[in-house]
């Protein structure tokens, strides 16, 4: 079964599309028919399905997680102990559980079954630049 890794640098919290990078794998794979198991291997970043053509609505989502999980330096927060690695950690942590860390597409005559607006997307949570490690599985 085919497997590979791709890489993806942030350059802070938002939505990076990797969808070309995932359907490239499948197409070079030879697979007709199957299951792409995307699975990133980070706590603190998550993997979405998401509308691709009006950059508003990674904007929109973006805005909405932090308005919903604000730095732990924000009086609301006030209740979090874990702030040894900077006040964007423990809620990046909060923001993966409330998303996806894997997630399955159908693949379908060689190519991935997403639909017209749909695309893949790393949803970076922390401030900082990272390197984000996803593992593409193809299965039958």
């Amino acid at each position: 079964m085919p497997q590979t890794s791709i890489s993806i640098r942030t350059r802070g919290q938002g939505l990076y599309e990797f969808t070309a990078e995932a359907d490239s794998f499948v197409q070079r794979s030879g697979v007709g028919e199957g299951l792409l198991t995307v699975f990133v291997r980070h706590t603190s970043c998550s993997i979405l399905i998401q509308e691709n053509a009006d950059p508003d609505v990674r904007r929109d989502l973006d805005q909405f997680f932090r308005r919903l999980v604000p730095p732990s330096d924000d009086p609301s927060m006030g209740w979090i102990s874990h702030t040894m690695e900077g006040p964007d950690d423990m809620p990046a942590h909060i923001k993966a559980a409330l998303n996806q860390v894997s997630i399955g597409i159908p693949v379908s005559q060689g190519r991935l079954a997403l639909g017209t607006w749909q695309g893949l997307f790393l949803f970076e949570h922390r401030d900082r630049p990272h390197d984000r490690e996803i593992v593409l599985h193809l299965g039958p």
